[in-house]
């Protein structure tokens, strides 16, 4: 099994070999945010890589935003970018290390990028880190799950095996408003705990 570690990561972002980088925040989570009311809701964004999300957040007024990687480049990028983020809201850590709860989790590119065998473990740990009634939100990938990751696919089907004992489905379908390069490949959903 490949090691997916800090040592990974670290050196995909030294070596510019970032291809699932937008370079902005994700069209149908921005759709999602530009819906939000409650500026006050807490906010994690795990595996953010860069973080364009939480720039997004941050800057349309929401100030309880965590972001985590296992990576310490993306958080020092997201720091040169928006002076202003609070430091200690910019968390180098293991995910599955991390102690918070939440009133909604964004799931972009973070879930594909962990090796298949961690996939029970990431929605136990989701449901863990959500407050009660609290939604995980986002994207995930819509392709044949295959060894050649990440990105690790994925289908409907496995997700909704996956998340439904922890989760009340509210929405998964095929979304509408992926960029170009992802039209036809993602899946958008909205997932409460239980």
């Amino acid at each position: 099994m490949m090691n997916l570690n800090r040592d990974f990561w670290e050196n995909r972002y030294a070596t510019s070999q970032t291809g699932w980088d937008i370079g902005a925040v994700s069209t149908p989570i921005k759709s999602y945010i530009d819906q939000l009311e409650n500026i006050n809701l807490t906010i994690l964004i795990p595996g953010a890589g860069n973080a364009y999300e939480a720039e997004y957040l941050f800057k349309n007024g929401f100030k309880s935003v965590t972001v985590i990687d296992i990576a310490v480049k993306p958080l020092q990028n997201l720091k040169v970018r928006v002076t202003e983020f609070p430091k200690n809201q910019l968390i180098q850590t293991d995910f599955f290390d991390f102690k918070g709860h939440f009133d909604l989790i964004i799931e972009q590119t973070f879930f594909c990028a962990l090796h298949p065998s961690l996939r029970e473990k990431y929605v136990l740990k989701m449901n863990q880190l959500l407050k009660s009634k609290g939604k995980l939100i986002g994207l995930l990938f819509d392709f044949k799950l295959t060894e050649d990751g990440p990105p690790f696919g994925g289908s409907f089907d496995e997700y909704q095996s996956l998340f439904e004992p922890y989760f009340t489905v509210k929405k998964m379908e095929r979304c509408h408003n992926s960029i170009p390069p992802r039209q036809d490949n993602e899946l958008f959903f909205i997932f409460e705990k239980k």
